[in-house]
């Protein structure tokens, strides 16, 4: 009975410490940011900046991507187009962009004729780049004017920081797995971020979507590893193990597509969670040997992994308890906090963001609907993620058709 009691309050009572940690973070982290003295890198000061933008299959969304580059304030970039072996009119549109906006972007183009994946899209693309600072989208992101400013003010004022990541929001909210995504890009991912930043000095991740690196630091960890799943994850945690820091800089605000269809949500779901575990098992030996806020990391993707596992058991035994024995007992002074804990981490996250995302009153009235899916969702993930490692631990990582909702 004490066992069956203990994993019911571990299963109920982590997500409500995580929600406290991320709440106190990120409240903190606002705070800080606010009464920083900030002046933004000035044009005459601007490094030259390689903007790279792998594309797989992106007929629909990459014309609309470079079109935000002309709207950005700064002005010394160039930007790089990789067309990783697409299956479409990828490579025929690339070259239709260069001629649009010759005289306006300075825009290149590079072709490969076997489908790597992103990462080795990267190194192929960083090889033609010119800049010292590199700056990763994806061929759906719609970048704020002052993006590059932003990521780059940060970037030059911290030497030893290797990359700094930026501030994804939902731009597709059509339909309600759209809009639930927004409220967890603003409400978890962005307070997350926050609240890591601060309490530890690093982040568990740097976003795909939209990060900048120093040329010196990706050199320093030989570019990407086209061998891992992710190599946004990836290339974070070897920028730590070459003392490199990383930094999220939510004033670089970056509008992104987001799967629209379960399945297509389900997959990127389990990529990001194989990611981890991926990062978690090479860097085992981080647990004892990284700084502190290093170390706080991996042991909580320790502890979520864990959660999984055992919340995945303790839902068969309850399920067997309800149809067999006609008994479910349920903490439910837990259950309340826990939901009252998620309505003020996501009042918070939405108050932060309202200005920045647009986002209206309906959105917040999603947060019942969302705490259900946040949890389900993260939970089918890791545990396919978790079977899929051990079943095949050497796959690596090549593109498919995304699902952008659109």
């Amino acid at each position: 009975m004490w066992l069956n009691n203990l994993s019911t309050t571990f299963i109920v009572g982590y997500p409500i410490f995580v929600s406290i940690v991320w709440i106190v973070g990120g409240l903190f982290s606002s705070l800080y940011r606010h009464r920083q003295n900030r002046t933004l890198v000035a044009a005459a000061d601007e490094p030259f900046v390689s903007i790279l933008i792998p594309a797989h299959n992106e007929t629909e969304t990459l014309a609309e991507a470079v079109a935000s580059l002309t709207n950005l304030h700064y002005q010394h970039y160039e930007v790089v187009m990789i067309d990783d072996c697409s299956t479409d009119a990828t490579w025929p549109l690339m070259g239709q962009l260069c001629q649009n906006w010759a005289g306006t972007l300075d825009l290149h183009r590079l072709h490969l004729p076997i489908n790597q994946g992103k990462a080795n899209a990267l190194n192929q693309g960083a090889q033609i780049a010119r800049g010292d600072y590199l700056v990763v989208i994806d061929a759906d992101s719609l970048l704020q004017p002052d993006a590059i400013t932003q990521l780059m003010t940060t970037l030059l004022a911290r030497p030893n920081c290797g990359a700094v990541t930026g501030k994804p929001i939902v731009r597709n909210r059509s339909t309600l797995l759209g809009r639930l995504q927004l409220l967890e890009y603003v409400a978890v991912i962005d307070l997350i971020k926050k609240a890591q930043a601060y309490l530890t000095g690093n982040i568990t991740t740097v976003s795909g979507v939209i990060v900048a690196f120093r040329r010196e630091a990706l050199q320093a960890v030989g570019g990407w590893n086209p061998a891992v799943m992710t190599e946004d994850i990836d290339i974070t945690w070897r920028l730590y193990r070459h003392h490199w820091q990383t930094a999220y800089e939510p004033r670089a605000i970056c509008w992104i597509l987001v799967p629209e269809r379960l399945a297509g949500l389900l997959k990127q779901r389990q990529r990001w969670t194989r990611g981890g575990l991926e990062v978690l098992i090479t860097n085992r030996r981080g647990l004892l040997q990284n700084p502190w806020g290093q170390r706080s990391l991996l042991l909580e993707s320790v502890i979520s992994n864990c959660w999984a596992i055992l919340t995945a058991i303790s839902l068969v035994a309850y399920g067997f308890q309800l149809l067999f024995l006609h008994n479910l007992a349920l903490n439910g002074n837990l259950l309340a906090l826990m939901f009252a804990l998620n309505a003020i981490q996501f009042t918070i996250g939405f108050i932060a963001s309202q200005t920045t995302a647009d986002l209206t009153l309906p959105e917040l009235l999603l947060v019942p609907v969302y705490v259900l899916y946040y949890w389900l969702i993260n939970l089918v993930s890791c545990l396919a993620a978790v079977s899929a490692y051990f079943v095949d631990p050497q796959r690596r990582g090549t593109w498919r058709s995304p699902d952008r909702g659109v």
